[in-house]
Order: C-alpha cells, then structure tokens, then sequence
C-alpha cells in the first residue's frame, strides 16, 4: 500500500521559528500516516542582497515512524537548494535572546500549462528528498497526492492562494530509514539553504496555519537580513517588529565564517519580528520592500488595501489605508479654511457660506 503523508502545516518560505509545546509547535509540522513523526519549525532566515534571496531553514523532526514531508511556497525559482550552515540560525537567535537567555545558552551550550506540476530540482541533503515544483494549486496538489502527501481539507484553497502569486513551491520529504543510516536522532535538525533571485523577499504567513484549527496559537520568530532598513507591510494583525538595526559586525562575522554563508556582506540591516496569533487569523503574509522609499507590495501581502498593516517599531496594528484617508480629509479641511480666511482679509464686505 502506498504510504501517505498528512500535511498539517508547512514551513514558510522566509523566516520562521515555533516557540512552545502548547501553541502550534509541533502540531503545525507534517505527521507522518501510520507513526508520530512529526515535524518541528525552529527557525528560518530571509537574507537578501542584490537581487538575490537566500532562504535558510531547518527542518527537525521528531517522533517515530517511515516518512513525512513538506511543501514550502517560494517567492521564484531557485538557482540551488543546498545545506545550509551549521549554526548560522543558532547564531540569530543568540543575537536577539534577552541577557539572561544568552547566559542559559551559552551555559548549557510554473505558470499553470494543463499538463500537471513541472519538477525543477531534485536533491538529497542528510535525510532529505528536496523537489521543487513549479505549477498551480491543482498540478501541485495532484502531484502531492501521487507522491504520498494526504492533503488537509483547507489545503487546495492554500495552494491556490499562494499559486496564484508565485507558482514555485518546495517539497521536502524526510527518510527515517536514511536518517537512522546517517545516525540521526531525534530532534536532531537539517539546515537548508534556497539562493533564490527574486525582486524582494518574501515572507509567507497563512502557510503556517495550514491544517491547524482555528483556535490554535501560533508564534513564530521572523529573522531579515537586507542592504538596508526595509518597510515591511502585513495583512493582519499579530506581527510585531522587535528589533530593528544595523547588523553589528560580530554577528556579520560570525556568520560569514559559518558552512556556506561566505556570501554575508560587510553591512546588513537586521529585523526580527515575532508573531503571536490564532491560526483562523493567519490569512495573510508579510510584504518586504529592501529598496529605500519604496511601498511594499499588496499582492505580496496577500490582502486588499483596506487590510494592509504596516509593520514597524512604533507600530499598534491600525491599517493605513484610514490614516491615510484621515490625512487627506484633514488636509482638505485645513485648505478649505485657509482659502476662507485669506478671501475675507482679501476682501471687503461681509461673507457668507
């Protein structure tokens, strides 16, 4: 009998870690049919310098069982899809970890064509089977079903949702028999690194609460690495930006001089955002503009207009599209008023209005 995979939740394309047992941790990765295999986010990173975004994720499961996977919507085709740095996640989240945490730590140490999805790469990396697709929502689904994933019920509408702005996804699958060949356990994870060129990063959202029910939380660490200091625009509440500064030169050095990441510039602008939401919430993703000046995108937001969020230091979760429309219908009045005032210095007589 074929062997089948349920997803119940994906890694997003960008910037990821679950945080706790009790919120979708665990529960939001991909379990395994027949075993408990399960799937645990820890952290992705989205860096992007010139034109190029290199996508860093670490897949860690957990549990027993055959098989399980993944499948992962990417902003653009990748060039390459290797293993990542050793420590290069762990490095972040030391960067961001309150005083105290640091001490514990350092202590304990394709465009839809009718013909069905397109295979783009195939690659093993540790216990891996990487595949990157190309295709919409319905050739990707189909392709998932033939290759033993059981898609969850609100899975077509997901695929459809990201399909139908970028139709590059990645499917990854994980070999129990192989891991236990490479000797490895649980909980022991597998980094992955995507160099991807695209015109902005992007960091998907809603894919985090795929399978999950409503009620569910789910927090998330979002790491961003960029020329310089992007806007960033979601489409709903529950993201927050929690530091946002120059890369300091030892992080920079540190992760230049990690498996892989030679790559790292000598000057990058850091943000870290947390998110902390109800999965029935998470139908938007975050938009990302690394150019000065310029409005992040609504389609990457994945909402119309009157939904978009900025997302910033100072941010309170108030969409802009009515500070901005506030802004305009005061400056009318104040126009308004002036150009009164200014008729009756100017002229003669009494006025009315």
């Amino acid at each position: 009998m074929r062997r089948r995979m349920v997803v119940v939740g994906a890694l997003a394309a960008v910037p990821v870690a679950m945080l706790g047992a009790d919120p979708a941790g665990a529960c939001g990765g991909l379990v395994g049919e027949n075993g408990t295999i399960e799937l645990v986010r820890t952290a992705t990173l989205a860096a992007y310098s010139g034109g190029v975004e290199r996508y860093v994720t670490a897949f860690e499961f957990t549990g027993e069982g055959e098989e399980v996977g993944s499948i992962v919507p990417l902003p653009d085709v990748p060039t390459k899809v290797e293993r990542g740095g050793d420590w290069t996640l762990q490095r972040l989240a030391q960067e961001v970890a309150p005083p105290a945490e640091e001490r514990l730590a350092a202590a304990s140490a394709a465009e839809d064509d009718g013909g069905g999805a397109d295979v783009i790469l195939e690659t093993q990396i540790d216990a891996l089977d990487i595949t990157v697709l190309k295709g919409g929502g319905d050739e990707v689904g189909e392709w998932a079903a033939d290759n033993g994933f059981l898609l969850t019920p609100d899975a077509p509408e997901v695929l459809d949702y990201y399909a139908e702005r970028s139709p590059v996804f990645m499917a990854a699958r994980f070999d129990a028999q192989r891991a236990q060949a490479l000797g490895q356990g649980a909980g022991d994870s597998t980094p992955i690194m995507a160099t991807i060129p695209t015109d902005d990063p992007w960091v998907p959202v809603r894919i985090l609460g795929l399978g999950l029910d409503g009620a569910q939380n789910v927090e998330a660490d979002v790491f961003l690495l960029t020329d310089d200091e992007p806007e960033l625009l979601a489409g709903g509440a529950g993201l927050t930006l929690d530091r946002s500064e120059p890369a300091t030169d030892p992080l920079l050095s540190d992760l230049r001089s990690d498996v892989g990441m030679e790559w790292v510039p000598d000057d990058m602008w850091l943000s870290y955002l947390k998110l902390d939401a109800p999965a029935a919430d998470l139908d938007y993703d975050l938009a990302v503009s690394a150019t000065p000046g310029v409005t992040p995108s609504l389609v990457d937001a994945g909402v119309p207009e009157p939904e978009a969020i900025p997302v910033g230091s100072g941010d309170s979760g108030v969409p802009w599209w009515p500070l901005v429309a506030g802004g305009a219908a005061g400056a009318a009045v104040l126009s308004v008023g002036w150009l009164r005032w200014r008729r009756d210095r100017l002229e003669p007589g009494p006025h009315w209005t």
